[in-house]
């Protein structure tokens, strides 16, 4: 049976937020006089807790994490959220979803302050049920966490019934660490090695829809405006499915 409970990521997996969120990273460096970093280590800010990259992505030490994390919030306050774009057939396959029955939430390691307006300007809110982050940029704040916080909103157990969508590993621990599934979307920001322990793998949002078992009116093309700045690795053979999806025909 599909399942009727769907958590979604945000960064990587709703919304292209690379943009944004690399020029604040760089922002941030620049304000404590911090080395550059080349673009490859620049993306892989997108996901996980922001003060844990700074210090080990960056090599910030303590004094310099405050004024980092001051100005990071600075620019992302005033541009860098915004810097950002829905991913191509999103909102047709969550209109898809909530048509089906489906309830949704978004759970994602951004804080909330910044998610909560991220989901709103981009006219996605009416699709979920709970919008659900951490209060502050703690490294403490996980993502099992958040998870937790949003099945309580839904009033529901951590069941086969209940998937996770997400675009980096610590999507898929945390969804271990609740007792839940993950699917891996592979427009995100991790590669398919880095997703591969995953339950199952969507290579675009059209394959997504078609694990969730929902038909929505998605185009089969890329999902991303720019891929090839952000090419994604091809997709490891034998990907498994989740317990919830369909035998292929």
């Amino acid at each position: 049976m599909p399942p009727r409970v769907v958590l979604f990521d945000l960064d990587g997996t709703l919304t292209e937020s690379a943009p944004g969120i690399m020029n604040s990273v760089a922002h941030a460096l620049d304000a404590v006089g911090a080395p550059p970093l080349p673009r490859d280590v620049l993306v892989r800010f997108i996901g996980p807790p922001l003060i844990g990259s700074l210090r080990d992505l960056a090599g910030l030490d303590d004094g310099q994490l405050a004024a980092a994390l001051l100005a990071y919030r600075d620019y992302f306050t005033r541009r860098g959220m915004f810097e950002n774009s829905v991913y191509n057939g999103i909102p047709s396959l969550l209109q898809a979803l909530v048509d089906d029955g489906r309830r949704l939430a978004v759970t994602t390691a951004k804080p909330l302050r910044s998610a909560a307006p991220i989901v709103e300007h981009f006219n996605l809110t009416r699709f979920f049920e709970a919008v659900c982050g951490p209060q502050t940029d703690g490294e403490h704040e996980t993502k099992a966490a958040v998870i937790a916080d949003a099945l309580e909103r839904l009033r529901t157990e951590p069941t086969t019934d209940v998937v996770l969508v997400g675009d980096r590993v610590h999507d898929i621990e945390a969804a271990r660490q609740m007792g839940i599934s993950c699917i891996g979307a592979l427009w995100g920001y991790g590669s398919g090695d880095e997703l591969s322990s995953a339950d199952a793998l969507a290579a675009d949002v059209y394959e997504l829809a078609t694990l969730l078992g929902v038909s929505p009116s998605v185009e089969k093309k890329p999902v991303r405006s720019d891929a090839p700045v952000f090419d994604r690795r091809a997709l490891p053979t034998g990907r498994p499915q989740p317990p919830f999806a369909s035998p292929s025909p």
